[in-house]
């Protein structure tokens, strides 16, 4: 019912009504906005810092002056503002926008005009209507008969004698000043708003017989903070700041499927650092409009040394009537020596093949967290359709109170043309406790609890791995 009165009427105010005069930017960084010199550093937590410089023109005295065009979702605690020769009094964020729903809302137990259009002649008729409730529609008075709005059609239209001071046609800030002399002079405006956020995107073209990937790395920026940023100097900084807000409705996470591995590095990147993030600044002034997703290149590297392989993680006791697939993995580092040199902020790797007839075609995406640079990357791009694995488990027993023996055999097949590497993990190992006491191929412990084999499977054929453990459990 709400939407269906809002969309029947024409709302009109007079010309007048409600104006505030705000003075002009120090730059004209977009038509209609009030902004001035905008800076904006987006950080990966949908937290971000808006720093807005802009010239007023100030009486001496008690001064209240309005910031349109702030984020409409500005965190109004966080505001600072620095005014030469004025100190601030007060401070208000006006976030009741004006709307033909928030003009109605607000014109309860108001006097408004009604203006009818007769269909048939043209002609208008005008009635004075008292507003009682705006609950699922809109409740009047018209001299003394109530009547409810609806639309049903016929031409009408609201007039409206002014706007309320509370509405505003933009966000707006708007604070008291107490100002110790009269004259134009800067004003730095500084605060903390949710709706930014940024993320990269990673597009990897890998050459399996090169052994290298052509890597681009992309920025993408997303802005629903209800507010355009016209020509703002913009600054990301990869990794996750402390808050202490925590509704993250909005927020975007997406989770991997299958859990990448990564081997940290011990390389000092090159790239620029706030503390302990690191800073991704772009190159030229960029408009970030409300409801605006954005993608900036950031990194373009070819040549980087790659490999392929597969990879099959067994949970403790987990055994398969049927062969399960391996999981298919990239395997690269972001290394100096590698061609990459460079750290990477959390985001999406999307890998893409070369097929018979040279185009690029999708094999699979996952999701790494920040990596330091001069890391190696596991990264698990989907499930082998030739590549299976069984786990089998021949025997359990009993040792003594708490000591079991347990004899797995692991049966590898490959139904490609060319023999492939196979990292076969056992999991749920306690390193202090349990041990291998057979085993048919040397494994090794890259983690406390996990055993690993590196099996060698033919092409057309299979292999076997067969390992006795003496566990706790």
């Amino acid at each position: 019912m709400r939407g269906s009165w809002t969309l029947a009427m024409l709302l009109a105010v007079p010309a007048s009504a409600g104006a505030q005069q705000v003075p002009p930017p120090a730059a004209a960084p977009g038509a209609g906005s009030a902004q001035g010199d905008v800076s904006v550093t987006i950080y990966n937590n949908d937290v971000a810092l808006v720093q807005d410089v802009r010239t007023l023109d100030l009486a001496a005295g008690r001064v209240r002056q309005g910031f349109p065009d702030v984020s409409a979702q500005i965190r109004p605690e966080t505001v600072s503002l620095s005014v030469p020769d004025a100190t601030i009094v007060e401070q208000n964020f006006d976030f009741d926008l004006l709307s033909p729903s928030s003009l109605m809302e607000k014109a309860v137990g108001e006097t408004i005009t009604l203006v009818r259009t007769n269909p048939a002649t043209g002609a208008e008729t005008r009635e004075r209507a008292k507003v009682l409730a705006v609950n699922g529609g809109v409740v009047l008075d018209i001299a003394g008969r109530i009547e409810v709005l609806r639309d049903d059609g016929l031409p009408v239209r609201a007039v409206f004698d002014r706007v309320p001071d509370s509405l505003r046609a933009r966000p707006t800030l708007t604070v008291t000043l107490a100002s110790s002399r009269a004259g134009t002079r800067p004003a730095r405006l500084s605060y903390l708003s949710r709706g930014l956020g940024w993320s990269a995107d990673y597009v990897a073209l890998f050459d399996d017989k090169s052994g290298t990937i052509d890597m681009q790395g992309w920025v993408t920026l997303r802005n629903t903070s209800g507010t355009t940023f016209n020509a703002a100097r913009t600054l990301l900084v990869a990794g996750d700041v402390g808050s202490g807000d925590t509704d993250d409705e909005n927020g975007y996470r997406p989770r991997p499927r299958r859990p990448v591995r990564m081997q940290p590095g011990t390389e000092s990147a090159t790239r620029e650092q706030l503390g302990d993030f690191y800073v991704y600044p772009l190159a030229e002034r960029t408009t970030i409009a409300d409801k605006q997703t954005k993608q900036v290149s950031f990194l373009d590297a070819k040549g980087v040394t790659a490999s392929a392989g597969y990879r099959f993680e067994n949970g403790w006791l987990g055994a398969a009537d049927e062969p399960r697939s391996a999981q298919s993995i990239l395997r690269f580092a972001n290394s100096g020596a590698a061609g990459l040199g460079d750290a990477l902020p959390a985001g999406v790797v999307r890998v893409y093949v070369r097929d018979a007839r040279g185009q690029p075609q999708f094999t699979g995406e996952n999701r790494i967290d920040h990596i330091p640079q001069g890391s190696t990357i596991a990264l698990p791009t989907g499930d082998a359709f030739d590549v299976k694995v069984q786990p089998i488990m021949l025997s359990r027993t009993k040792l003594g109170n708490v000591r079991w023996r347990t004899q797995m055999r692991y049966r590898l097949t490959n139904a490609r043309n060319r023999g492939v590497t196979v990292e076969l993990a056992q999991a749920g190992l306690d390193a202090g406790d349990d041990r291998i006491v057979e085993e048919s191929r040397s494994s090794e412990r890259r983690s406390a609890g996990t055993a690993i084999w590196q099996v060698p499977v033919p092409a057309s054929g299979e292999a076997v791995v067969t390992a006795t453990f003496d566990t706790r459990n």
